[in-house]
């Protein structure tokens, strides 16, 4: 199954990232993609963190679901909408969530971020739990290629990706495709995004497709891009460093179980 990452440096207009967006969903369609994974806050990087509370959504409608719907069902393409801001229990407070369509438009499954981002460095200071309530469940989501193929898919979002105990348990339930959109810092990126990246797919014996944010935003902030493809190996398949753009690849059932094979690591498992 072919698979595309899409690289955005999203602004705070959501209009014009779900236009870019729909650009690049097209490219992923012409390229013989049949999933496309957007970044996390790919509809929108606020000028604030709590603009968030100004597009977020109810489950299930909304002009943001109502995109995602729609373009998975034109194009006929399975989605991973990066994340989007859903109601949470209170009004100061949304869901950072992955939803994933289905190329009929319907919603196959949805994923709230768990783990919350916080950073001070004396210079760059973020602390999501501020605006975001934390999920509390990990998900993984069972897609067909066009081939009849059954793939499943565990869904995480950026900061997830320092917690290699929710990649182990998707690993347990049979995961192929680890999901990571993202919108890592500057900073942190180019200390840890790669090789934490190819951790989880060497570990877990799963390709990683990791769509990022990459570039300098309207809010000041600067994220590391290079939205990347990895096999289960561990190697790089495709990368982007910055800008707009696509990461391409193909899964192969072969590569999974030629590496699962030879090196039967999961099964050695003792703790």
């Amino acid at each position: 199954m072919k698979v595309a990452a899409l690289q955005m440096v999203s602004t705070p207009d959501v209009a014009e990232n779900l236009r870019v967006a729909a650009q690049l969903l097209q490219q992923a369609r012409d390229a013989g993609a049949e999933l496309a994974a957007l970044p996390e806050y790919f509809c929108a990087m606020g000028l604030r963190d709590t603009d968030k509370l100004g597009y977020m959504e109810a489950f299930g409608q909304g002009p943001i679901q109502d995109f995602l719907a729609r373009s998975a069902r034109e194009l006929g393409l399975w989605i991973v909408g990066g994340t989007l801001p859903l109601v949470a229990d209170d009004p100061q407070h949304v869901r950072n969530s992955t939803l994933v369509f289905a190329p009929d438009g319907a919603c196959a499954a949805r994923y709230d971020k768990i783990h919350l981002f916080r950073y001070d460095n004396g210079r760059e200071r973020y602390d999501e739990a501020h605006v975001i309530a934390a999920g509390q469940t990990p998900v993984h989501a069972d897609i067909t290629d066009r081939s009849g193929a059954c793939w499943r898919l565990g869904l995480s979002i950026c900061y997830d990706l320092r917690f290699p105990e929710l990649y182990r348990a998707h690993a347990q339930q049979g995961c192929d495709l680890l999901l990571v959109p993202s919108a890592f810092t500057h900073t942190t990126g180019q200390a840890h995004w790669e090789v934490l990246l190819r951790a989880r797919a060497i570990e877990n014996q799963a390709y990683v497709l990791a769509p990022a944010q990459g570039g300098q935003h309207p809010n000041g902030r600067h994220t590391w891009g290079h939205s990347l493809l990895v096999d289960p190996w561990g190697q790089v398949l495709d990368v982007r460093d910055q800008g707009p753009g696509l990461v391409l690849g193909q899964l192969e059932r072969t590569r999974l179980a030629q590496v699962r094979a030879q090196l039967p690591a999961l099964q050695h498992r003792i703790l």
